[in-house]
């Protein structure tokens, strides 16, 4: 996009979009609230720090605009500052106040795949493989890394949620959305195509984030209490 078209998408964000938009942060746990969207801008999608929109005069963006008292907005930048330009994931154009535009990723992501039935190949799987790699090669640590984050495209695999890749913290969420790949969705949903209704999907996936919950708890370590201690 040229320099005109860019300054003319942002001058429509400040006049348009930022004073009508109403966005709430309500739990930190779930994704942010959208109550307000000026026409013609249209909602995308929301996720636990920010919402993503965009206008139709500019298809090919996104406006990724963070919730009042919501943190990462400087780590996100920082993020895609260091990823640079790749297939595998988008491209932070301009960063403003609290909002990014970025190069819009056209997909179905793999957890709407499960919804429709698509067949998901394994070199899916191993595109996204090599783009965490790469994103480790960058002083990155991929974090966050499910199901509705990573998307299939033109039968190529991509990245779509890059915010919390500054994490150090150990996330196992990918590495185990691919056991559960190889363990029993390649060998029996895979050739039944069949067809998981999003009810199904949210019970799977409320469920592994109880377990994990209950796996940190349990791997904690306990604090003795005051007149447990043996002197």
């Amino acid at each position: 996009m040229d320099r005109l078209h860019m300054n003319l998408l942002i001058e429509s964000i400040y006049k348009e979009l930022l004073p009508k938009l109403q966005i709430d942060s309500i739990d930190a746990h779930n994704p942010v609230v959208v109550h307000t969207v000026p026409v013609p801008w249209q909602l995308l999608g929301t996720g636990n720090y920010a919402a993503v929109l965009c206008h139709p005069d500019y298809p090919d963006l996104v406006v990724k605009i963070y919730a009042p008292n919501r943190s990462g907005f400087e780590e996100e930048v920082e993020v895609y500052r260091r990823l640079g330009s790749h297939p595998a994931f988008s491209e932070c154009l301009h960063a403003g106040e609290n909002f990014l535009v970025l190069k819009r990723l056209y997909g179905v992501t793999l957890y709407d795949c499960m919804q429709r039935g698509l067949r998901i190949p394994r070199w899916i799987i191993q595109d996204i493989d090599q783009a965490l790699e790469y994103a480790r090669e960058r002083g990155l640590y991929p974090h966050d890394v499910h199901g509705k984050n990573v998307m299939m495209a033109e039968g190529r695999g991509l990245v779509v949620d890059v915010s919390d890749f500054l994490h150090k913290e150990t996330c196992s969420k990918w590495n185990d959305l691919k056991r559960a790949y190889y363990w029993f969705y390649l060998p029996i949903l895979s050739p039944l195509r069949l067809r998981l209704p999003y009810w199904l999907l949210d019970l799977v996936r409320h469920s592994y984030r109880f377990f994990c919950r209950l796996n940190q708890r349990q791997s904690r370590p306990q604090r003795l209490k005051p007149n447990q201690i043996r002197h």
